[in-house]
């Protein structure tokens, strides 16, 4: 899945851990119920899973593969990849995998809940963004490609989101060769156009899983203008933490001198600052506006490919 400037640095809290296991429960629900009774391959370790399990004719679950595959990798690549990713890791791959496990013989032993593949994998791959995100979001992994992007971030300075749709797009490819009964006329008729469903759901489940992940960290920007804009900006400074700046200007018709408010904020933070406005000046005037991109203490790093190899020159 392709999750633009993920980053996961800190260690989830007990809240964290609660919401992890309820996102992945959501994501193998939507992969298990709606995506692979149709026998459709997806990215990630799930669909590396799904190809062993039809390539083997159901011999080896899709959970089973998921969990050995994960483990194995975390113990090759343990020295590199850090203590502290490995362990949440571990935690990721053994919660999804055993919620797979203990679902997935019901719904491919019974016919589809929805017998329509187009809007099963739909329906599947927004539930599995959904949990995607949820967990994403609260600093969870399970793993997979997740494992093989940092190693190449870390080895490469290859992006993760790069690494992890290169090979999710591979994955769901390499279905094209599952066993198949019929010619090759046949086989390409019936493939593409599963490999066709499996990336639709890449960029389903990549669309709703950014959305949610990036959601409360979309920056905006507030223009205010107010007579009361110091006690507005002290307010805003103390209570929300964020700093503000003030430009003295004129207006042309009135010709009085006026100050105006600059805040840079988080989304999370626009309810709150709209509530001391409002408390101290309902009479202001307010503009809000999406921010792009804000670099800074308090924002995002300013991250490129320049800086790492010229940091590197220096070390």
């Amino acid at each position: 899945m392709h999750l633009q400037n993920f980053r996961i640095n800190s260690i989830p809290n007990i809240r964290d851990y609660i919401i992890i296991i309820a996102g992945m429960a959501v994501y193998a629900v939507g992969f298990v119920a709606f995506i692979l009774p149709h026998e459709i391959v997806i990215g990630g370790m799930a669909g590396f899973s799904t190809l062993v399990y039809f390539a083997t004719g159901g011999l080896l679950p899709v959970a089973v593969t998921m969990y050995a595959t994960n483990i194995l990798m975390l113990a090759c690549w343990f020295k590199i990849l850090g203590k502290q990713f490995v362990v949440r890791t571990v935690f990721g791959a053994t919660v999804v995998s055993s919620i797979i496990g203990a679902i997935e013989g019901y719904f491919t032993s019974h016919p589809p809940l929805v017998t329509d593949p187009t809007m099963s994998v739909l329906m599947g791959s927004v539930i599995c963004g959904l949990g995607i995100g949820i967990y994403y979001s609260h600093k969870g992994s399970g793993g997979g490609t997740d494992i093989v992007a940092a190693i190449f971030e870390k080895k490469l300075n290859v992006s993760m989101g790069r690494t992890m749709m290169i090979m999710d797009v591979a994955i769901v490819t390499c279905s094209f060769f599952l066993p198949f009964d019929g010619d090759m006329d046949a086989r390409i008729q019936s493939r593409v156009q599963t490999i066709l469903y499996g990336w639709a759901s890449i960029v389903i489940y990549s669309f709703v899983a950014n959305y949610i992940v990036n959601a409360d960290k979309q920056t905006i920007q507030f223009f205010i203008l107010s007579s009361k804009w110091k006690e507005i900006a002290d307010h805003i400074a103390h209570e929300c933490g964020r700093g503000v700046t003030s430009f003295d200007g004129k207006g042309v018709w009135t010709g009085e001198e006026r100050t105006m408010l600059v805040v840079w904020c988080r989304q999370y933070d626009a309810e709150q600052i709209y509530g001391i406005i409002q408390r101290i000046d309902g009479n202001a005037y307010i503009i809000q506006s999406a921010a792009k991109s804000v670099y800074g203490n308090g924002f995002d790093t300013l991250r490129t490919k320049g800086n790492k190899k010229l940091q590197a020159k220096r070390q």
